[in-house]
């Protein structure tokens, strides 16, 4: 019973299934039909006198193998062809069942075994270029394959290769020659990775490929066949079917709630990738019969003990053995799925009538037989289509990336519009500014002018005076020589007496009008300073536009206007002061008619002359009255500027409001940012020491290890870690990062340091980094690095540039932003380990993208990394061993591809020397990565000599031999046997 559990464990480990005792019908089951060829002309020569040593029993799928005329056995199989059975059956029975299974995303194998000559190649192989239905299974199940499927959503990819001489050779690309097995550790699956695969266009197109392949297939001319195939052939069909249904009937529930990171998560596009497998194994023949020599024996000899090895498997399995030797041959390693693993598999065996090759028959119909016991766990091979989903979302994004740049170029249009305007509204005012002074300046000089004439003005009528009094003295004496005129004496004197009169009033006048040219230049000089007050107010006011742009255009107006008003004000002030200017000079010249008016009372004055004196006295006065009127006008529109100026005032004290009320709003950010400030923990480390948890595709794409910036674990307690992402998460959820991306500015830079840190907190996670970069995120930390002066912002900065360099997006974002120069220039500017830990982590996580490779080069990336390792500390030589390994990777991965070609930048940069001198004395995280970028960089050809020239050989033997991880030693032997290091060990030797 023990012997038994062990026997079905060893079974289940290889995916194998036994059944004791007669076969069941499971579906897993491999199945096996048996094919008769038709006599030849060789068959009918030599056994002319034999009746035929096979007798077929089709309606019972019986065949009967006579030993001699009385005695004979039976055999059942699962279908058995007659010699006059058809090609099309031959497939619809064998081959179409698997083509179903595999186009439902189930693995398959098609087989065909026999003697040679019995007509495995042509059941199998046939084109039927001139008959149709001559074509064999190859082309039939093409056929059905790509009429099944879509070329839009799905794909048919083939690889074509031959066993030959316990080599795997490429009949696609004939150049490809011992292509290694690899197999996947995780699931066991075996693969060729070296293999050149076509993807199928049409039947016509694998038609020219299957032409290719058969014209490099070797084959040759034995006594038994005229065209003996010396190798296994193996047509490996990959199809790749996307199948649509609701995910809540597919998925775990853990992929369940994965699924809410998907947008539209009611459906996942679902993808079932299949191989179908068509062997055609070279056939068994014995030397004697054949006639075999020379290269011809050598072939025979790896054909048989291929077979051979086939053989001890399949009766291993059918016996329930508790060893299975997969791998005693490579053709069992390849066949590994086909028996005794998940794949449906159908075999075909061919034999001959002829009673020459008994032995032969009877050994291919017990092959046959002990095949039929096998049962292969079959599985169905299905997954999330993640790649089309990805692709799906990466153009979604796009267009909303080509909407925000065309909504940002509206906003830029619309901004430099108003700027202009603005430009434009300041150009004016300055203008009517300049021009305000130049009239003011003008008016001061006419004040000052009109000052010195009115004080000559006054001169003047103080000696009119004293002449006056002269005059009364020559009127007394006027009177004493004539006293016979008595009454004219007495009038002499009223004229006299009003001409003082006259003069006194004049007096007052003038010395009132000068008082009022006092006030109002009083005034003058009060509306200039208040216009100095508005213009301090119109330069706060211009200060604080940008932060009021929504008011921008309201005000602008209002200011125009107002400049507008002020403007036609002065010009009516300039006017109304030449016209009071005109007066003045009518009244100076009435003065100065005055004048020679007193100079003419020297003479004797008639009563006419006296008369229109008084005339033009009176004409004077009312003239003073309208100067009067005039200036009361002035006065009121005076007073109408000061209530515009109140006007304005109101204006202003309602965008100090607005201003006020987003100062609270700013005092109201500043206290949400102290609450966080309470979260986050004293030690300026705390933000370091915060590790990032990636998912695994993320992580392949963006480091070759799944590891991110590299940071150490710290051990804050419970309570701490959940509040911190509480509070991150109720950021998130109300959508506040511009809140937090908008104090990375601010003056204070205690504020900036804390701010900074939550954002490099946010950008740990995920599903964060998009609306951190959406935000302006992005641009803001690179705006940190490229002007701060503070060590712990620089070094909180670049590890929230690290963390967001974990995405392939957001890395090109970095670049194209100069983020790699910038990065460049920190690794040589500062000598902090943990500023050049974040720094080297970052570019660490670049160096994982194959496309960014050349710029990281040209902007000193590379450069600046190897430099980094002077600093002497272990975690950031560390990081400089990842990112060393993340680039070599991705080189390596090129060349295999092909699309990269040349000596390694990292060897031209001198990372080779560095790493041959340091690999066997750093630590053993360090090491792995340095040992894994030697093995990567070994495989570049190019890279040979500088390798054989630096003692690069002897470290790859010593870490095939000491390595501690079994994967790298093994890609390391791998190395060593390729071609260009081959004289080098040779020579050691």
């Amino acid at each position: 019973m023990g012997f038994k559990c062990l026997v079905f464990l060893l079974l289940s480990s290889m995916g194998g299934t036994y059944v004791e005792g007669e076969l069941k019908a499971d579906s897993g089951r491999v199945r096996v039909a048996v094919r008769l060829r038709p006599r030849n002309a060789d068959d009918l020569l030599s056994d002319a006198d034999f009746a035929d040593c096979v007798e077929l029993q089709p309606e019972m799928r019986r065949l009967k193998l006579r030993k001699n005329n009385w005695s004979s056995e039976s055999y059942r199989f699962d279908e058995v062809f007659t010699e006059s059975a058809s090609q099309r059956r031959v497939y619809e029975v064998v081959a179409k069942p698997v083509v179903e299974s595999v186009l439902n995303g189930y693995n398959g194998t098609v087989m065909a075994y026999g003697q040679t000559g019995t007509g495995k190649t042509y059941t199998l192989g046939r084109l039927g270029n001139d008959d149709a239905s001559e074509r064999g299974i190859m082309v039939r199940a093409l056929e059905d394959i790509i009429a099944n499927t879509s070329p839009t959503s799905d794909s048919v990819e083939i690889s074509y290769v031959q066993l030959y001489m316990e080599s795997i050779q490429d009949l696609l690309a004939p150049e490809k020659i011992n292509i290694p097995i690899t197999e996947d550790p995780r699931t066991g699956e075996v693969s060729l990775p070296g293999a050149a695969v076509v993807k199928i266009r049409d039947i016509d197109h694998f038609l020219q490929q299957l032409q290719i392949g058969e014209a490099n297939r070797h084959a040759a001319n034995t006594k038994l066949n005229t065209e003996s195939s010396r190798s296994h052939a193996i047509l490996m069909v990959y199809v790749r079917r996307s199948v649509h249904k609701k995910v809540e009937d597919e998925i775990s529930s853990q992929e369940k709630v994965n699924r809410s990171d998907v947008p539209g998560g009611s459906r996942i596009p679902i993808v079932r990738k299949s191989k179908l497998l068509i062997v055609d194994l070279a056939g068994s023949e014995r030397v004697d019969k054949s006639g075999s020599e020379g290269q011809l024996l050598e072939e025979a000899k790896f054909i048989n003990l291929s077979l051979t090895s086939l053989g001890k498997c399949i009766n291993a399995l059918a016996e329930n053995s508790p060893h299975i030797p997969i791998r005693d041959s490579k053709l069992t390693r390849l066949l590994r799925d086909s028996f005794g693993g998940s794949a449906r598999t159908s075999l075909i065996i061919t034999i001959g009538p002829s009673a020459r090759h008994h032995a032969e028959t009877t050994s291919t119909i017990m092959f046959g037989q002990r095949a039929m016991k096998i049962v292969n766990m079959v599985k169905l091979k299905e997954e999330f289509d993640y790649e089309s989903l990805c692709r799906k979302l990466e153009k979604q994004v796009d267009q909303l990336t080509e909407e925000i740049e065309r909504q940002q170029k509206l906003r830029k249009n619309d901004t430099d519009e108003l700027e202009k305007r603005l430009i434009e509204c300041q150009n004016t005012f300055a203008e009517a500014e300049k021009n305000l002074v130049t009239r003011s300046e003008f008016l001061e000089k006419e004040n000052t002018r009109l000052e010195l004439e009115m004080k000559d003005f006054l001169n003047e009528l103080n000696h009119q005076k004293d002449l006056n009094v002269l005059m009364r003295d020559e009127v007394a004496s006027l009177e004493m020589s004539l006293k016979h005129s008595k009454q004219y004496q007495l009038e002499n004197s009223t004229c006299q007496q009003v001409l003082a009169d006259t003069t006194q009033m004049y007096e007052k006048k003038i010395a009132e009008l000068i008082k009022q040219l006092g006030d109002e230049r009083a005034r003058y000089e009060t509306a200039g300073e208040q216009l100095d007050v508005i213009k301090k107010l119109l330069s706060e006011s211009q200060q604080k536009i940008q932060q009021q742009k929504t008011e921008n255009s309201t005000y602008q107006k209002a200011l125009a206007d107002t400049t507008q008003m002020y403007e036609k004000k002065i010009a009516e002030l300039t006017k109304q002061l030449e016209d009071e200017h005109a007066r003045f000079e009518g009244a100076e010249k009435q003065l100065d008619e005055a004048k020679n008016l007193l100079s003419c009372h020297q003479k004797p004055m008639q009563q006419d002359e006296i008369d229109e004196l008084k005339m033009r006295l009176h004409e004077m006065g009312r003239h003073q009255e309208l100067s009067v009127n005039e200036l009361q006008s002035l006065q009121s529109e005076y007073n109408d500027l000061l209530s515009e100026k109140a006007t304005l005032t109101e204006e202003l004290h309602a965008v100090n409001q607005t201003l006020s009320v987003e100062e609270k709003q700013r005092k109201t950010i500043e206290n949400e940012l102290v609450k966080l400030k309470k979260l986050v923990l004293e030690n300026d480390h705390d933000f370091e020491d915060k590790k990032s948890y990636v998912k695994e595709s993320i992580g392949k794409e963006s480091s070759a290890f799944g590891a991110p910036v590299g940071l150490h674990k710290s051990n804050p307690s419970r309570e701490t870690i959940s509040g911190q992402r509480a509070t991150i998460a109720k950021i998130c959820e109300e959508g506040k990062i511009f809140l937090i991306l908008a104090l990375l500015t601010s003056e204070d830079l205690d504020v900036q340091i804390h701010a900074v840190k939550v954002v490099a907190n946010l950008a740990a996670e995920d599903i964060n980094q998009e609306k951190i970069v959406e935000e302006g995120g992005l641009d803001a930390l690179l705006l940190l690095l490229r002007s701060s002066k503070s060590t712990t912002i620089l070094r909180v900065a670049s590890g929230a540039i690290a963390n967001l360099a974990m995405n392939e997006l957001n890395q090109g974002l970095i670049i194209s932003k100069g983020g790699g120069q910038l990065l460049a220039n920190m690794a040589s500017k500062t000598d902090d380990p943990q500023t050049l830990r974040m720094v080297a982590g970052a570019i660490a996580n670049l160096c994982g993208n194959e496309k960014l490779h050349m710029m990281l080069k040209e902007e000193g990336g590379i450069k600046a990394l190897l430099g980094m390792v002077r600093s002497g500390n272990s975690d950031v030589i560390a990081q400089v061993a990842r990112g060393v390994a993340n680039f070599a990777k991705c080189e390596s991965r090129g060349i295999i591809q092909g699309h990269r070609k040349g000596r390694s930048l990292l060897v031209e940069d001198g990372a080779l020397t560095w790493l041959i001198s340091n690999c066997n004395t750093a630590s053993a995280s360090t090491r792995r990565h340095m040992e894994l970028a030697l093995c990567h960089l070994a495989q570049n050809e190019n890279n040979a000599q500088d390798f054989k020239s630096s003692g690069g050989v002897r470290e790859l033997k010593r870490i095939a031999a000491e390595s501690t991880r079994e994967d790298i030693q093994n890609l390391a032997k791998k190395t060593l046997k390729s071609t260009p290091f081959q004289a080098e060990i040779h020579a050691e030797l």
